[in-house]
C-alpha cells in the first residue's frame, strides 16, 4: 500500500490503561516502605515525575522529599494519612540519579534512587537565571511553547525540574483544585488551532480533556464557580479568533457564547499593522472581573483591550489608541490624564484586571502606531509591562507603572508574552518573543526561518518587587507565557480513577464546490509520502506536495461526498503566536477531519491536479 495507516488511542485512554496496570501491580505485590514500587513517568508525558507506591499496616502521613543538588534545592511534600500510598514524586532533575527520601510521620525513613533520562531536543537551553533561593524558594518558573521547545519548569538555580514531552500549548494556568489547565497537543488546523484543553496534574495525568466545537487557541480562565472561559472561533465562519465560550466544568457543555462581531464591526475597527480580513481581532487573552461582572479581551489586531458586560455582551470600554477609529466608537475610549509618562499599548497580550480595577498587559509595541507612515522598525522599538488606572465615570486613563521601555531593543517582543500581578508592587513581566536576525530585532517571524543561522530567539522573564528586579530568567527559544507555580498543591495532587473526555468536536468545514471527476483507478503514489492517522473522533491526512498543486481530500460513501480543500501555498502569517506545528519543509501538509457530522464508512480519495486517486483506506464514523 502506498499510504501508511495507523490508529492512535487517545492519550486519556492510554493513561487510564497505564494507571490501572500500575495499581494492579501494587495490589498484587508485597510493596512496603523499604520495598516500594517506583514508576518513572507513570502518565507517559512527564519524564521528570515519578510515582512511589506501597502499603503500611496503619494509616500514616508520608513525606516525599527529592534532595536537591544543594540543600536549598530540595523539594518535598507531606501527604495525608492512608494505608495505601500512591505518591507523586515531583521535581526530579533531568539526566541525574535523584535521591528521594520517603519518611513516615514520626516513623521510619527509606531512601531510593531514581535515574532520569538525558536531556532531549525539546528542553530549552538556559542562558542564565539570576535570583536567590530566598526569593523563589520551592516555586518554579514555567514557560509554555511558542516554537519547538516544550513546556518546562526552572528552579532558582535554573535547573530543569519539570518538563512535558508533548506540545501542550498556550498558557499554563493553575485551577483552584491544584490541577493545571493547558491546551491539548492535538492540532486541528495550522498554525495553532487545537482540539481543546487538558485539565491535568503536575505529574501529567489528564483528569479531564475538553473538546471544543470551534477548537481552542491562546487562553482560558477559571470562573469563580469553576466553569471555564475558553477562547475559540466558529469553524464555519470566514473569520478566526473572535469568539469565547463558557464551558461547564463537569459536563463539557457550552453554556454561553460571545461573538465579538456583535459588539464590534470588523469593517469599522482601526487596524494594527498585522490586521487581516480573516484575523481582524486576534483575541489572545480573556479575563473575568467579578466586581464588575465583565469580560476583558485582548485584540492584538485592533491594538485594543475591550471590556464587555458578561450577561448582555454589550461593550463597556476600550483601552487603546483611539486614532483612526470612527466617531461612533470614540465614546468607549479613555482620555489620558496626569503629569506622568504615558504611552498607549500596541498589539498587546495577556490583559489582567487587578483587585482595585486597574488594567495591566504586556505592551508588545509592534508597529507602535495606527498610521502606516508613522510605524517604526522593531530595532527602534520597545516592549514592556504596563499598568493603567482607569476611571469609567469620566473616561480617563493614567499610566501608573511600566517596566521594559528602558531596555529598548534587547527586551522587544513583537508577539506573545505576558504580565502577572501577585500583589501591589510585585509583578512578572515575560518578554517571551525576542527574535534577532543578525545584530538586530527581526522584522519577520523566526518560526518561518528556523534553519537560518542568522536567526536567534530567546526569552527574558523578570520579576519585580517594589521596582527592584528580584529574578531574571533567560532561555533560548521563544515561549508564549511564563507562570510561577509550586509543584505541589495543598490538595492531594494525585487523583486516581479514569480520566474523562468531555465536550465534542465540531463539524469540519468543507469546500463550497466539489470537483466532480471519477477515480482514475490508481492509488496515490508513494512520492507524496502520504499517511492517515485515525483517532476515535477524527483522522489526519499527512502528505508532501509541491507548491501550487491543486489538492482536495475526499470522503465518499456511495453518492454522498465530502470535499476538504488543502492549500499548498507557502504559508504567510500576520500573526503566529505559536509556531510549534509549522513544518520546516513547507511542502508538508496536515489536514484533520473531525468525525462529527459524518455517519457510516467512507472511502478516502485524494484529488491531485487533474486526477482522483484511491488511497485504499476506509474511515468508519
Amino acid at each position: 500500500m502506498a499510504i501508511q495507516y495507523s490508529f492512535t488511542k487517545s492519550l486519556v485512554d492510554r493513561q487510564n490503561e497505564a494507571e490501572k496496570a500500575m495499581l494492579e501491580e501494587l495490589r498484587s505485590g508485597n510493596y512496603t516502605l523499604t520495598n516500594p514500587l517506583v514508576k518513572l513517568n507513570p502518565y507517559l508525558i512527564n519524564p521528570l515525575a515519578a510515582v512511589v507506591l506501597f502499603h503500611t499496616d496503619d494509616e500514616v502521613a508520608v513525606t516525599v522529599r527529592v534532595l536537591g543538588k544543594e540543600p536549598e534545592g530540595t523539594m518535598e511534600h507531606t501527604f495525608p494519612k492512608a494505608k495505601e500510598h500512591v505518591l507523586p514524586v515531583l521535581g526530579l532533575y533531568i539526566d541525574y540519579e535523584n535521591t528521594v527520601e520517603i519518611e513516615l510521620y514520626r516513623g521510619a525513613k527509606h531512601t531510593i534512587k531514581i535515574q532520569t533520562e538525558p536531556m532531549t531536543s525539546g528542553v530549552p537551553k538556559l542562558i542564565h537565571m539570576d535570583t536567590t533561593y530566598h526569593y523563589l524558594r520551592d516555586e518554579l518558573i514555567f514557560v509554555s511553547p511558542a516554537l519547538t521547545d516544550l513546556a518546562t519548569g526552572f528552579d532558582y538555580k535554573g535547573d530543569v525540574r519539570w518538563h512535558l514531552n508533548i506540545p501542550t500549548v498556550f498558557d499554563i494556568k493553575r485551577a483552584k483544585n491544584g490541577n493545571l489547565l493547558i491546551g491539548s497537543h492535538r492540532l486541528l488546523k495550522i498554525p495553532y488551532y487545537m482540539s481543546g484543553i487538558y485539565e491535568m496534574t503536575m505529574a501529567g495525568k489528564i483528569v479531564r480533556e475538553y473538546s471544543i466545537p470551534g477548537g481552542y487557541h491562546h487562553d482560558q480562565f477559571e470562573m469563580p464557580d469553576g466553569n471555564l472561559l475558553i477562547l475559540t472561533e466558529d469553524l464555519t465562519s470566514e473569520t478566526v479568533e473572535d469568539m469565547c465560550v463558557l464551558v461547564d466544568r463537569n459536563t463539557g457543555e457550552i453554556l454561553k457564547t460571545w461573538d465579538y462581531k456583535k459588539f464590534l464591526d470588523p469593517k469599522k475597527v482601526a487596524r494594527s499593522g498585522s490586521w487581516t480580513e480573516e484575523d481582524w481581532f486576534h483575541n489572545n487573552a480573556v479575563w473575568y472581573d467579578e466586581k464588575t461582572n465583565s469580560l476583558t479581551f485582548s485584540g492584538r489586531h485592533i491594538d485594543s483591550m475591550c471590556n464587555i458586560d458578561f450577561d448582555s455582551g454589550e461593550l463597556n470600554w476600550i483601552i487603546g489608541d483611539p486614532e483612526m477609529w470612527p466617531e461612533e466608537y470614540q465614546k468607549y475610549f479613555f482620555k489620558p490624564v496626569g503629569d506622568g509618562e504615558f504611552d498607549w499599548q500596541y498589539e498587546q497580550h495577556a490583559n489582567v484586571i487587578t483587585p482595585n480595577g486597574d488594567v495591566m498587559c504586556f505592551d508588545n509595541g509592534h508597529w507602535r502606531s495606527k498610521v502606516p507612515e508613522k510605524r517604526i522598525k522593531n530595532r527602534d522599538n520597545f516592549s514592556r509591562g504596563v499598568r493603567y488606572k482607569i476611571n469609567t465615570d469620566d473616561m480617563t486613563i493614567q499610566q501608573v507603572w511600566q517596566y521594559g521601555k528602558e531596555r529598548g531593543e534587547e527586551f522587544y517582543s513583537m508577539y506573545i508574552c505576558n504580565v502577572e500581578y501577585y500583589k501591589e508592587g510585585h509583578y512578572m513581566v515575560h518578554s517571551g518573543g525576542i527574535q534577532y536576525y543578525g545584530d538586530h530585532a527581526s522584522e519577520q517571524f523566526a518560526a518561518l526561518m528556523q534553519d537560518d543561522p542568522m536567526v536567534h530567539n530567546h526569552s527574558i522573564t523578570v520579576e519585580l518587587l517594589d521596582d527592584q528586579v528580584m529574578l531574571e530568567l533567560e532561555v533560548e527559544g521563544n515561549f508564549y507565557r511564563a507562570e510561577k507555580l509550586h509543584l505541589y498543591h495543598d490538595q492531594d495532587n494525585m487523583p486516581l480513577g479514569d480520566g474523562v473526555r468531555l465536550g465534542k468536536m465540531g463539524v469540519t468545514k468543507e469546500f463550497d464546490t466539489l470537483i466532480e471527476m471519477d477515480p482514475c483507478g490508481e492509488e496515490l503514489s508513494y512520492i507524496y509520502e502520504a499517511s492517515v492517522e485515525e483517532e476515535d473522533d477524527r483522522f489526519t491526512f499527512h502528505a508532501t506536495f509541491e507548491s501550487g498543486q491543486l489538492v482536495m481530500l475526499m470522503l465518499e460513501q456511495g453518492d454522498e461526498k465530502h470535499g476538504y480543500y488543502i492549500s499548498t501555498a507557502k504559508g504567510k502569517f500576520a500573526a503566529l503566536c505559536c509556531g510549534t506545528f509549522i513544518e520546516k519543509d513547507a511542502r508538508k501538509i496536515k489536514c484533520s477531519v473531525n468525525k462529527a457530522g459524518l455517519s457510516g464508512t467512507y472511502d478516502i480519495r485524494v484529488i491531485v491536479d487533474d486526477k482522483k486517486f484511491d488511497t485504499g483506506i476506509q474511515i468508519k464514523c
